[in-house]
């Protein structure tokens, strides 16, 4: 090709590109500029080129450089030695004292549990360490319909529900407890620590705003994370809290989009054994226009006539509670968890709900084993009867009588929580790991004389960082689980053990810090 063929064709291409550019909206304005500055100022258009040049070539160019080595050349010798002096972090942090020695002194329960049990060291002991709260564990009824059961849907459903193990046995269930409840429908969860913290983010998402109970447990923190939704937090038990943070709420989201908004919260507290004022939360619910999510893990099955739950105890109709959440793993004596409410909610979490879809179905077995302890507690209400009559007489036994510990639980609660009285704290100095150490020596101590109960840890409830101003320190407390399978005398006798174990611990010289008289 020759040079003026050459020329000929640039100028073609110039010419194309010219007119392409012109096209472009703004060009005019750009080829203006230029023209002016040129004429004006050509030593700033050049320097301007120059800029735009090195601005381009900054983008395009990559951040380390590829041409020079910026690290050091290592000989195997000393990579050798690196290698060989690395150590890598723990992945949890080292046992305390205090927890070698809980896990050495762990008792392990040879044969079934119940209110009596045989230890691997060969002593039988009353048994107040578990949520057998009616026995229920031994009925012979239950057991007998359990083997019929085994035999005729096998040991496991071996997949997921909604999929190809969902059976018969698990639809009756969820009919019987959402009847048991008064509730359109119920959905059944293979774990209890999975409904919840499974069942919040299927409904609450990110913009959504929470307003949760400082105490809640911890699988409510965990569905609380994992909703990634915008949390607020109001002081334990303080309703008048609660109205101010959602009065907050209302006021801050007027102009702005219409968000959802939840209160979550607890019937019965897990950590502290006091009961909610349902009639209360309903109220401010209806007034500020939120959903409320009410984890009854620990009150169904204990609270109410016969064991509905808090809204039979506080005859509040079940449909004003939006979602209501129970556990089968407790009274029940079964396994697993449910949520009960309307049956649009319910049909959203067969998808929704993460605990649900990736779970392996409820054993058969454990799935009648709960519609039969319903039955039961429905059809023999004299149960619950005698259980709360044994939690009198051990609260009556404990913290009237003690000098050292108080009762915090609500009288209703089979749970009962014992911690040390704000005198004895003060008057003694003790730090929370004082009194964990204290409290595991009145364990012992229990034990030693032929009765098994156990303690709260006082530990600090850690939130994700993302969930701000929620922070709870759980109290230490010792955790008498009461059950009528137990006699009156039996369970005096099992309070005064536990009062004089108490008392023991307290007077030894080496936990006297201040060398204070025996009470």
């Amino acid at each position: 090709m020759e040079l003026h063929e050459v020329q000929t064709h640039l100028t073609e291409w110039l010419s194309e590109a010219a007119s392409a550019f012109q096209k472009v909206p703004g060009s005019a304005v750009l080829i203006r500029y230029v023209r002016s500055s040129y004429q004006n100022d050509p030593v700033r258009s050049a320097i301007e080129l120059i800029l735009v040049i090195f601005f381009i070539r900054y983008l395009l160019a990559p951040s380390y450089s590829t041409s020079k080595q910026n690290f050091i050349k290592l000989t195997e010798a000393e990579i050798d030695e690196l290698v060989d002096e690395w150590v890598p972090e723990p992945l949890v942090a080292p046992l305390t004292t205090l927890e070698e020695i809980e896990l050495e002194r762990s008792p392990v329960i040879v044969g079934p549990t119940g209110p009596k049990v045989k230890l691997a060291n060969g002593r039988t002991v009353t048994n107040l360490a578990t949520y057998n709260f009616y026995n229920l564990n031994a009925n012979e009824q239950i057991k007998e319909k359990a083997i019929q059961t085994v035999r005729t849907y096998g040991v496991g459903p071996c997949g997921p529900p909604q999929f190809y193990a969902t059976q018969d046995v698990h639809m009756r269930t969820e009919a019987d407890i959402a009847a048991f409840i008064g509730t359109e429908g119920c959905i059944t969860y293979a774990q209890s620590f999975v409904t919840i913290s499974s069942l919040i983010p299927a409904f609450c998402k990110r913009g959504d705003i929470i307003v949760a109970d400082r105490a809640v447990n911890l699988p409510i923190r965990r569905g609380l994370e994992a909703s990634r939704s915008t949390v607020k937090w109001f002081n334990h038990g303080d309703l008048n809290d609660l109205e101010l943070v959602m009065q907050k709420i209302v006021r801050a989201e007027a102009k702005k989009k219409l968000t959802r908004r939840f209160i979550v919260t607890e019937g019965l507290f897990e950590t502290t054994g006091e009961i909610n004022d349902l009639p209360k939360l309903i109220e401010l619910k209806q007034k500020y226009k939120f959903r409320l999510i009410l984890d009854e893990s620990s009150s169904f099955g204990v609270l109410g006539r016969t064991g509905r739950g808090l809204t039979e105890a506080q005859n509040v109709d079940p449909s004003q509670v939006d979602m209501i959440v129970g556990s089968m793993a407790g009274p029940l004596c079964a396994g697993g968890g449910f949520c009960a409410g309307e049956k649009d909610m319910v049909e959203h979490q067969r998808i929704m709900a993460a605990g649900y879809t990736f779970s392996a179905a409820l054993p058969a077995t454990v799935a009648m084993t709960a519609s039969e302890s319903l039955n039961i507690l429905q059809s023999n209400p004299e149960i619950l009867v005698a259980c709360r009559e044994n939690i009198r007489l051990m609260r009556a036994q404990l913290d009237p009588r003690s000098d050292w510990v108080m009762c915090t639980s609500a009288p209703e609660n089979p749970v009962v929580f014992l911690v040390f009285k704000p005198d004895v704290v003060k008057a003694r100095m003790l730090t929370v790991d004082d009194q964990q150490r204290l409290l595991q020596e009145c364990v012992d101590e229990s034990l030693a004389n032929g009765v098994l109960i156990t303690k709260l840890k006082g530990t600090p409830i850690s939130s994700h960082t993302g969930l701000k101003g929620g922070e709870w320190t759980v109290q230490p407390a010792l955790k008498v689980c009461v059950t009528s399978g137990l006699s009156k005398k039996e369970i005096e006798k099992a309070g005064t053990v536990i009062r004089h174990a108490i008392t023991k611990v307290m007077t030894r010289k080496t936990n006297n810090k201040l060398g204070l008289p025996a009470a």
